[in-house]
């Protein structure tokens, strides 16, 4: 499979993430979505696994853990917890502020060579995203309006834990495959959810699960968990750190076009003014035409 298709598939999935989820928690609450996503997934993964032996070292499996703490407990928790409060159309955008910490994390961690148009690029799109986060109060006249900021805050630091994520476990994956550490993350991340999901249970019954409950579940575990982490791993075990974050900018595109239909959200004049300089950045970053992407799709891996 071409690693930069995987990575595209794996951010459409997650482009829709934001607003599935957000409709699916106003009926179910977050930790005991986080854990059934996971646990489930990682069963799902199971029989894909033919050889279960895992050898590491110990740096290396407290890389392959940190990885999952940051890249699922911590982000999945942030992200939950930002949508509800916030819009979920702020996710995904405020979401792209992720290449700029991966663009010099890659340099200091990788020593990849850095691209001063990409620098420039990146900030442009912070700027925008900055704008975004916002929002409430520079645009909306909502000076008290600290449940959205607070929501907005959250998908930063959703941000901030996702970006650790392939940092930590890039050189994992090469060593037992892109299967066997999604599998062994998810249920890390289900062990880390499981005692807050329990606690939850103490004033919500599964017996209250409707068609958005659902939704979250079956859209969680077979799509945004099982496949798209896996689609992912996959992607950054084969190019290079720099060219990762670029694919999160196709999430606000797929997030708009599920939101208007699914929960009734609407972009705003500040959401595209804040859009546009993200697009502005990106279009900078990818001065290099043979840079971009989309046209690796028929190249060699």
């Amino acid at each position: 499979m071409n690693p930069v298709l995987a990575l595209i598939v794996a951010n459409i999935i997650w482009g829709a993430a934001s607003p599935i989820f957000k409709y699916a928690l106003e009926n179910i609450p977050p930790f005991t979505l986080a854990f059934i996503r996971f646990f489930f997934a990682g069963l799902i993964l199971l029989p894909f696994i033919r050889n279960f032996s895992v050898k590491l070292s110990g740096v290396e499996w407290a890389e392959l853990i940190l990885g999952a703490v940051f890249g699922i407990s911590l982000n999945i928790t942030f992200f939950f917890w930002g949508l509800q409060r916030a819009e979920s159309i702020n996710a995904p955008i405020i979401a792209s502020s992720g290449p700029v910490f991966l663009y010099f994390l890659s340099i200091i961690f990788f020593r990849e060579k850095p691209r001063l148009k990409v620098f420039f690029g990146m900030m442009i799109a912070l700027l925008g995203v900055t704008l975004i986060i916002f929002a409430p109060i520079l645009f909306d006249g909502k000076v008290f309006a600290f449940g959205e900021l607070q929501g907005n805050i959250f998908f930063v630091l959703a941000t901030l834990s996702a970006v650790l994520h392939p940092l930590l476990q890039k050189k994992v994956i090469p060593k037992i495959g892109a299967l066997k550490v999604s599998l062994i993350s998810f249920f890390i991340g289900a062990v880390t959810f499981s005692p807050f999901s329990f606690k939850e249970l103490q004033s919500w019954s599964p017996a209250l699960l409707n068609i958005q409950g659902w939704t979250g579940i079956i859209f969680g575990v077979f799509l945004s968990s099982a496949l798209a982490y896996y689609l992912f791993s996959y992607g950054i075990a084969k190019i290079k750190m720099q060219e990762v974050g670029i694919f999160t900018y196709i999430d606000p595109i797929v997030a708009v076009l599920i939101a208007a239909p699914l929960i009734h959200e609407y972009p705003t004049v500040h959401f595209f003014i804040g859009s546009l300089l993200v697009f502005g950045g990106i279009f900078l970053a990818e001065g290099r035409i043979h840079w971009h992407p989309i046209h690796r799709l028929g190249g060699k891996r």
